[in-house]
């Protein structure tokens, strides 16, 4: 099937046009200008956000629920984030691209956190990787970096655990558990990280991390006190129809406008309205001298040849 543009998208600026954000410039940013990241999971949206200005771009497993429609990320596969993290990558001329390590690629041993790190870096051209966890991740984290993949940690809500934590809720409540947050990001700071994402902790606790690492955070569900932000882009952009999480500003309503113009498009359709002459090529020519001489023989084999991409207008 055509694209409606009528001729192949042009290619994402060159890397002279668009200045890539690199992990040096991104670990710099800290306790300076916040940190922009949101996340992609096709060509598409890649390019779109990518011109908006973002710094990083999250591959992130959330696809499972995003894409796939599914409870939570759990049954998402590393082929899969290879394959959304490729697609990304093409869309990209100025943000970082981040994938994330899906549930079960990375928690067996550093050796299979390691490969599983390098399938994403060489397969779905990566420039950094994601995992969650703290404490019990931290060898993991040190290998892989010394492998030279740059890492973002992930600590306080780890979706990957939801059975463990019983549903997705704030994590960081008390005493006890926010020391442990605590101590999970200072580990994964020690280890090597370049940025870790904090996930609905209470702002206070997300305060205090920020302050107790070196590198940047980013939160999501974390208050304002955190080195940048992260947002999910269906949610950020209402394209996700019920419950919205209580994180999430929603800057557009795209969700209804793609409804209303779908129900436009259905209603033409079905009235006739669509397509137009406006929408539809020339007819074919009616040659005076009928069919079957060499001009009309000429004039349909001219109808078949290719258009040139400007004709399909």
């Amino acid at each position: 099937m055509y694209s409606n543009a009528g001729s192949p998208p042009p290619p994402p600026p060159t890397a002279a046009a668009a200045q890539k954000r690199t992990v040096p410039e991104l670990r710099a940013r800290k306790g300076g200008e916040p940190l922009v990241m949101v996340t992609a999971y096709d060509y598409m949206m890649a390019r779109l956000v990518d011109e908006a200005g973002v710094d990083m771009v999250l591959v992130g497993d959330s696809l499972g629920m995003i894409v796939q429609g599914l409870a939570n990320t759990i049954p998402v596969t590393l082929d899969e984030m290879v394959y959304h993290t490729r697609a990304v990558a093409r869309g990209l001329a100025r943000s970082h691209l981040v994938g994330d390590l899906p549930f079960m690629s990375y928690q067996t041993s550093p050796q299979q956190a390691i490969e599983s790190a390098g399938k994403l870096m060489k397969d779905g051209h990566a420039e950094s990787v994601k995992l969650e966890g703290g404490l019990e991740v931290a060898e993991h984290v040190y290998r892989i970096v010394r492998a030279g993949i740059p890492v973002v940690g992930h600590v306080g809500l780890t979706p990957q655990s939801v059975h463990a934590l019983g549903g997705f809720k704030v994590q960081g409540r008390g005493r006890d558990e926010a020391e442990k947050v605590l101590a999970d990001a200072r580990a994964l700071d020690d280890a090597g990280v370049f940025a870790i994402v904090l996930e609905a902790i209470p702002p206070d606790l997300a305060d205090a991390v920020t302050r107790a690492v070196s590198v940047p955070t980013i939160g999501i569900g974390a208050g304002n006190a955190c080195d940048g932000q992260v947002l999910v882009c269906t949610d950020l952009l209402g394209m996700m129809r019920g419950h919205t999480p209580r994180f999430a500003k929603r800057y557009a309503e795209l969700g209804d406008s793609i409804v209303d113009a779908v129900s436009r498009y259905a209603g033409e359709v079905r009235s006739r309205a669509f397509p137009g002459k406006e929408h539809t090529f020339k007819p074919n020519a009616q040659d005076p001298r009928g069919p079957g001489s060499q001009e009309a023989a000429r004039d349909e084999h001219a109808l078949d040849a290719p258009l040139a991409l400007d004709l399909w207008h």
